[in-house]
């Protein structure tokens, strides 16, 4: 699994981070990041609570 996050969408609410934060971390530009380009299975639950939870649909989900 693999997670984007759409910079301009992000708003920087910090939902993902504060959900899954060894995937999300907010950046010092307001723009959430990717900070586990391969995260391990038991996190694919965290990823998409972060994926639904994200106001702006930022967060995009790809299998892989």
């Amino acid at each position: 699994m693999k997670a984007n996050v759409d910079c301009d969408l992000c708003t920087g609410c910090g939902l993902c981070e504060e959900t899954c934060p060894e995937v999300f971390d907010l950046g010092p530009d307001g723009c959430a990041r990717v900070i586990a380009e391969d995260p391990v299975p038991t996190m694919y639950g965290d990823i998409r609570d972060a994926a639904d939870l994200c106001p702006t649909g930022a967060i995009s989900i790809k299998a892989g």
